[in-house]
């Protein structure tokens, strides 16, 4: 399909419909953010998700939009369930609640100065990452999974593996309560077992950050947040159980087009009725795999504080996760009438707006955080949702890649990454060269551009931005 893009403001494109397109696409980002054609066919996607059945509005996609399984990541659809609406697996992604925690610590840059090197050994030696490695907490079988598929954080800290204050700032306040464990197949479970609390690999990482500038005083103390002060980020998901949800329901949906009258552009694209058995059962595991994520994170926010009071004496507190690889089922007006809608995020995130519903008192008069990680090397930020955000109240999750990681590997070197990253003052902990090398920040959108356009695009302003002191990396 030819992609004709055409210029509504310098943050915001428009796909015109055409051929089986149901609505247009629209993307947020500047030209320079744009991806490449000849490289990335992300803009391809973004008009292919067009097409799904039960789509409003748009296709939309986010400034770090990149190519990636069916749906761009960046990618946000939203389909009307009563009107035949789909889930599709593609648009959440094999790595299901991916997510992004951000924690505060009660130490400043200064001080924590001379304690960084004791603290990024205990969390390279303590924080279990890397292909298919354990985890924190090995769980005893298929009961005690499901409990945890189930409670999501929530269990987590029934274990003493956190506070109840902490499920307060969780998405879902720790889990989503559709989670249906009887949808995740013995496979899943089997490689979920021995990961819990573990970062995996790829462009995952526990990043000790601080405080570089406060964009908005107000909505910074009420996360919690000041200049000068220590965090750390973590990024992870659901790890092999994800993964595998995602691998037996795409099989499921895949064999069920033909019956429910389904045409794809893309076979990646497989999906089913959110009403039907097949999207019931497929949001059951999701939600469950979700839940996992969360207690992931969760068991990692638990070994940071133990190596922030062993090396520094201080206490950590969560400001917020929230998940960018998800489906929910949520309200949203469309056209002047309120509907139920299946809301895809993949590499996406929520961007509530001060007063909505689902925030926590304690953020109801600010807005939500939205996280946004850079790169090792380069700077993060945090966001807040805005009113009048017409791509269902959703933000990027990331920079957004532009190099392929084999194309990273034959450009960077691992240890020439890390010496220069170190030179700058940045402790790295990776878990091999080849991994580091994939990462190095020239793969990815310049950070500072997203944020800047996300700003601009309406979607989500800037409350702080944060540069990295050391990086565990996956």
């Amino acid at each position: 399909m030819d992609i004709v893009l055409v210029e509504e403001s310098p943050v915001r494109f428009r796909i015109e419909r055409r051929g089986p397109m149901r609505v247009p696409g629209v993307v947020f980002a500047t030209r320079s953010l744009l991806p490449e054609a000849a490289d990335d066919k992300a803009l391809e996607q973004v008009a292919n998700v067009a097409t799904l059945p039960g789509i409003v509005r748009a296709s939309f996609a986010m400034p770090d939009v990149h190519w990636g399984y069916g749906f761009p990541i960046g990618g946000v659809a939203a389909t009307d369930t009563g009107a035949g609406g789909v889930v599709s697996p593609g648009g959440v992604g094999f790595d299901i609640s991916c997510g992004v925690r951000l924690l505060a610590a009660d130490i400043e840059r200064d001080e924590l100065a001379p304690r960084l090197r004791r603290l990024m050994d205990l969390l390279g030696d303590t924080v279990p990452r890397g292909m298919g490695r354990g985890g924190l907490w090995t769980l005893s079988g298929r009961p005690e999974m499901e409990k945890l598929l189930l409670g999501g954080a929530g269990y987590a800290v029934e274990h003493d593996q956190g506070t109840p204050r902490d499920l307060t700032f969780c998405e879902d306040r720790g889990a989503l309560e559709d989670a249906d464990p009887s949808q995740v197949g013995a496979r899943a479970v089997e490689r979920g077992l021995h990961q819990v609390g573990s970062l995996g690999s790829g462009n995952h990482f526990l990043e000790v950050q601080a405080v570089d500038r406060v964009y908005d005083e107000d909505t910074a103390a009420a996360f919690g947040l000041r200049p000068g002060q220590v965090c750390a980020m973590i990024h992870c998901g659901s790890r092999g159980l994800g993964h595998q949800v995602c691998t037996d329901h795409v099989r499921v949906m895949d064999r069920a087009l033909r019956r429910y009258g389904i045409s794809l552009p893309d076979r990646q694209l497989a999906c089913a009725p959110v009403d039907s058995p097949e999207g019931r059962a497929y949001l059951g595991a999701m939600a469950a795999a979700a839940n996992y994520g969360r207690a992931n994170r969760q068991l990692l926010t638990q070994a940071v504080r133990r190596a922030f009071a062993a090396a520094a004496g201080v206490g950590v507190d969560l400001v917020y996760d929230v998940s960018h690889n998800m489906a929910k089922l949520e309200t949203h007006e469309v056209d002047g009438t309120p509907r139920r809608l299946c809301v895809h995020r993949k590499g996406a995130t929520r961007a509530l707006p001060p007063g909505h519903p689902d925030l926590p008192e304690e953020l109801a008069g600010a807005g939500q955080p939205v996280l946004i990680p850079g790169t090792m090397g380069t700077a993060s930020y945090v966001l807040v949702g805005e009113r009048g955000n017409d791509a269902f109240s959703s933000a990027c999750h990331g920079a957004g890649r532009v190099w392929s990681r084999h194309q990273a590997l034959h450009r960077v070197r691992g240890e020439d990454l890390r010496a220069g990253l170190e030179a700058r003052g940045i402790a790295v902990r990776p878990s091999s060269w080849r991994g580091l090398a994939e990462e190095t920040p020239e793969a990815y959108k310049d950070v500072d551009a997203v944020a800047t356009a996300t700003a601009d695009a309406g979607l989500a302003r800037p409350v702080t931005r944060l540069v990295p002191l050391g990086v565990v990396k996956g």
